[in-house]
């Protein structure tokens, strides 16, 4: 059982390096447009959670507040229908037609002041999107990277308990999101958690149409909020084949599709569309340096030996396995030495949407 001093210990961590600030008209109408086009022309997409997750036990590691009660731990209990697509990544957009929205010099100028930073560069880009939707997230760390363990070249979970460990802080790359919402829902905002997730939460109030916030979400727990009608909100037939795609018969149309199957359809003001810039900042030359020669980096494996090390040290038993990094039973040894229990409280007009207990 984690003591009350060591989950204020991990909580004081979990904080960014300032709080959000809130921005308003961020894309112009054209560059709207033109990232639905992509989104249009380049479909279909994979729901989240099939393209990050192999497993429950590393869904788990990114989020606060541990395994639901009840046991028979699965995937398909956090099912909701949210997918994604990147935009841009290793610094380079992928779309021609939004070039201008990736290399953005009004974001790169925010970065940096977020952080009192020299230096900036885009670094990804991507967007998530769904209709009515739940949101069973108790709060999660988008994934963090370090010095030689990255987003790009590690698995998600292994990023997002390093982060809550805060024992890589030295290694940490700092990064600046600007994240912006498109959603005419009047009930959904953005819940975080700026001064630690025992703290008292903040939102982001809704309606929040073409409005976002500057960032390091990589260490503040936050979480989007659930949108649309309830009744709507887990599509019958929803599955981790699930595809989301525009009607091809219709530009105003968005379709869920099992295989050749439609089971759900929703108009443009119907959707989530959340678009995530994300920059890496440098306060000065020699910071920009070291991230970018490789002189000082960590690996996995020495990585993982590390949080061995430490979980040892507090006196918890835990193995050395075989294959560290697809391993469930340590993966859930490994979170659980790091989770403080989620957050404290949730928004009175924000709570967590109850997890289902039954598969799609």
């Amino acid at each position: 059982m984690m003591t009350q001093e060591r989950r204020e210990e991990l909580s004081h961590i979990l904080r960014p390096a300032a709080p959000p600030r809130e921005v308003s008209n961020v894309y112009s109408d054209d560059q709207l447009q033109r990232l639905l086009g992509v989104m249009r022309d380049n479909g279909p997409w994979q729901l989240i959670i099939a393209q990050h997750f192999a497993s429950a036990e590393e869904l788990l590691a990114t989020l606060s507040g541990g395994a639901p009660d009840g046991g028979g731990l699965s995937l398909d209990m956090f099912l909701t229908p949210t997918f994604r697509g990147f935009l841009a990544n290793y610094s380079a957009a992928l779309y021609p037609e939004i070039q201008d929205c990736f290399y953005n010099e009004r974001f790169l100028d925010m970065a940096k002041d977020y952080w009192g930073a020299k230096y900036a560069k885009p670094q990804m880009m991507l967007f998530n999107v769904n209709g009515p939707c739940g949101n069973l997230d108790p709060g999660h760390l988008d994934s963090p990277s370090f010095r030689g363990v990255r987003y790009e070249n590690s698995p998600t979970w292994l990023c997002a308990v390093m982060g809550k460990s805060g024992l890589f802080q030295d290694y940490l790359i700092k990064m600046a999101q600007v994240i912006t919402w498109f959603s005419h829902c009047p009930d959904s905002g953005f819940t975080y958690w700026p001064n630690g997730p025992l703290e008292a939460p903040q939102r982001l109030m809704p309606p929040i149409y073409n409005r976002g916030v500057v960032v390091q979400n990589e260490m503040m727990f936050h979480r989007g909020e659930a949108n649309g009608p309830v009744d709507q909100q887990r599509p019958k037939g929803l599955g981790f084949d699930t595809l989301f795609s525009g009607d091809p018969n219709d530009p105003n149309q968005w379709l869920l599709k099992n295989g050749d199957e439609v089971i759900a359809r929703h108009t443009t003001d119907e959707l989530r569309f959340l678009v995530h810039w994300s920059a890496e900042v440098f306060a000065d030359f020699d910071e920009l340096k070291k991230n970018m020669d490789g002189t000082d980096d960590l690996t996995q494996e020495k990585a993982i030996e590390m949080m061995i090390d430490d979980v040892r040290s507090q006196g918890i038993e835990i193995e050395t396995p075989t294959d560290p990094l697809h391993d469930g039973a340590f993966i859930a040894q490994l979170n659980a030495a790091y989770d403080l229990g989620g957050p404290s409280s949730y928004p009175e007009d924000a709570p967590v949407t109850p997890m289902y207990t039954d598969a799609a």
